[in-house]
């Protein structure tokens, strides 16, 4: 059954809550590469409760289970194994603390036609116990063979990476088992640890959540242009344009433009991009 745009566009999911601790961050960090080296201070702030800090990306996680509830939407029917998660946008109304209780409140603002496929955009807004807002997710969906149903194509990619040489580049190395330690956040997809079910997929071996990489280019900046400081991040947004693997290193080129940082990242043992059309907006 395709999806019926017009009864999904402007629908509302059920509202939902949700708390996460200071461990939680912490096994999310590590799951982004955090902790290397162990008894660097910089790194203890992110793996270590006494002075711990969240980084910015961390809040795709308590939001992830929004995506999940979208197969609960009136005209939102449709083969989950069609589903690619094309980008990504947090929006942090302020700093993350190190636990929260939320509530969590999400609809689908509009539905793209892409030709053969749809684009569906999810915003999810958690807010606190006092009722204010904390964060904004904007998912962005990509549903093969869903397009073709006469609607806008919606507007270009943004954030497009300056034609010169970049201000700075990055590199971090991923661990082995990165995927492993970060589908313990929440992402269970078996595409991600299971060698048989990557190869059904297309890949040679299991690959890294997008939102590992997102996460993992998000802490290379802050922590080499932002000089480690999590709450300058008011917005991030990117574009997943490739797959990653566990083991490889990731190059993070990036530019400072009218208050944003824009980067771009790919993997060093195959030069092909992982995110690209990147920026995080500063406060």
């Amino acid at each position: 059954m395709p999806i019926d745009v017009e009864k999904a566009r402007g629908a509302k999911l059920p509202e939902g809550e949700s708390a996460y601790v200071e461990d939680d961050v912490i096994l999310y960090h590590l799951g982004v590469g955090a902790g290397d080296p162990p008894t660097d201070p910089g790194e203890l702030a992110y793996t270590y409760e006494k002075n711990l800090k969240v980084l910015p990306s961390f809040a795709v996680i308590p939001a992830f289970g929004s995506m999940g509830g979208i197969a609960s939407v009136p005209g939102m029917q449709f083969n989950f194994a069609m589903l690619l998660h094309g980008e990504q946008e947090v929006i942090l109304h302020k700093p993350l603390p190190v636990r929260q209780k939320l509530k969590t409140s999400a609809h689908i603002p509009e539905i793209w036609d892409k030709g053969k496929a749809a684009l569906v955009i999810l915003e999810s807004t958690a807010k606190d116990e006092q009722g204010d807002a904390l964060f904004t997710n904007r998912f962005s969906l990509f549903i093969r063979g869903e397009g073709g149903f006469g609607g806008e194509p919606g507007p270009k990619a943004g954030n497009a990476a300056p034609e010169r040489r970049p201000d700075g580049v990055v590199t971090r190395k991923t661990l082995p088992q990165q995927a492993l330690l970060y589908r313990l956040s929440g992402d269970k997809n078996p595409l991600h640890a299971d060698p048989g079910f990557a190869k059904l997929a297309g890949f040679d071996r299991p690959i890294i959540h997008g939102l590992c990489s997102y996460g993992v280019a998000c802490k290379a900046i802050v922590d080499d242009v932002l000089d480690g400081d999590v709450t300058r991040v008011a917005r991030y947004q990117a574009r997943f344009s490739g797959v990653g693997f566990p083991g490889e290193t990731y190059e993070t080129s990036w530019w400072r433009e009218d208050g944003k940082i824009l980067f771009l990242t790919k993997s060093v043992e195959r030069g092909t991009p992982i995110i690209s059309n990147a920026a995080i907006t500063l406060r």
